[in-house]
């Protein structure tokens, strides 16, 4: 990474960054910080991942999305000679972007971890933690602590660390910050506490009010009632279940192998006594058939479609006008349901 960064020019060294790591959540916090930050007049640059709706999701300049196609291209040729993965490529061309850009500020969110991940070449003023859960143990370490590690690895000497928990206080500290602020679990404390702690004043929270991101509690359709949410492993199912409206839903799952699926299926199961279950083209889903194996003792009715879109057509039909259904397990199932599959 830092050869092809190298090879153009080092555009990270260009603006100050604000990094957001963390198990879930990552997306949200960096699009609100992105709003407050500019809501204080900054030019703002915003990497996400991954995306729903489409690639060009990733890269963000002034709160509108970059020409993806353009931003790609100027990296291509380093980043086939030096075999530099598709993330690693998308990192550097988002990074080249803003310099071009001449932002004022990148908000980068991390892609796995921290330590070994593409994002860890910013020169990083704020680093934001939003929460720690068991998720990725086989890259990351098997304990919280351990995991905790290696999202804070990315804290620079003289970096202000917004928690979302006080339990890594002393770790972020350890790794030379020079304050930790607890903002509390809620994204949007998360984000106002990092453009505070960037900005050096306060920062009106009411900027990020018209925030949206597909596949977060989206919306998709009122006659039936359906959402779509890309919660991808246990802590992401305990967030979403309280914010759900109160109705009994047709679920539509696809979940990854690694992410302790029964766990996952048995706390969706409050929601419902029907699933659809479902694959995404990722080498680590679950083949639908398995899939819905493993849900036949958390729910009354289990059916398996293989193909996402004849899947949720199945739960609409089963829902009727009056029903819910909820889309959910992955990302990868929410991006190929809107045309939009990826390999990263």
């Amino acid at each position: 990474m830092h050869a092809l960064l190298g090879a153009l020019g080092d555009p990270q060294e260009r603006y100050p960054a604000v990094h957001v790591v963390g198990t879930n959540g990552k997306s949200t916090t960096a699009r609100l910080t992105e709003a407050l930050l500019a809501d204080a007049g900054l030019a703002v640059g915003t990497y996400l991942s991954p995306h729903v709706r489409g690639w060009s999701e990733r890269i963000r300049i002034r709160g509108a999305e970059a020409d993806f196609e353009r931003a790609l291209a100027r990296v291509r040729s380093h980043a086939v000679e030096l075999e530099a993965t598709q993330f690693e490529s998308l990192t550097a061309a988002a990074l080249l972007a803003f310099a071009d850009a001449g932002v004022d500020v990148a908000v980068v969110e991390a892609g796995l971890g921290g330590r070994h991940d593409a994002t860890n070449v910013l020169r990083t003023r704020v680093v934001v933690l939003t929460n720690v859960a068991l998720d990725h143990m086989d890259v990351l370490g098997e304990t919280r602590d351990a995991i905790a590690a290696e999202k804070l690895a990315v804290v620079q000497p003289g970096s202000v660390v917004v928690l979302g928990d006080s339990e890594w206080q002393e770790q972020a500290l350890a790794n030379g910050a020079a304050g930790v602020v607890v903002a509390g679990a809620s994204n949007l404390a998360l984000a106002a506490a990092a453009a505070e702690a960037y900005l050096g004043r306060p920062a009106d929270p009411h900027a990020a009010d018209d925030v949206t991101l597909p596949g977060r509690l989206e919306r998709r359709g009122e006659q039936p009632l359906e959402i779509w949410d890309g919660a991808h492993n246990l802590a992401g199912v305990g967030y979403l279940l309280p914010r759900l409206p109160d109705r009994e839903y047709v679920l539509v799952c696809s979940i990854l192998r690694d992410k302790r699926p029964e766990l996952m299926l048995e706390a969706l199961s409050v929601l419902g006594g029907t699933l659809i279950a479902t694959e995404s083209a990722n080498a680590r889903s679950l083949e639908a058939g398995e899939l819905a194996s493993r849900a036949e003792p958390y729910f009354r009715h289990v059916e398996p479609f293989p193909d996402p879109q004849e899947a949720r057509r199945r739960a609409l039909a089963l829902a009727g006008a009056e029903g819910a259904i909820l889309v959910t397990g992955s990302l990868y199932l929410l991006a190929e349901l809107s045309g939009h599959g990826y390999n990263n």
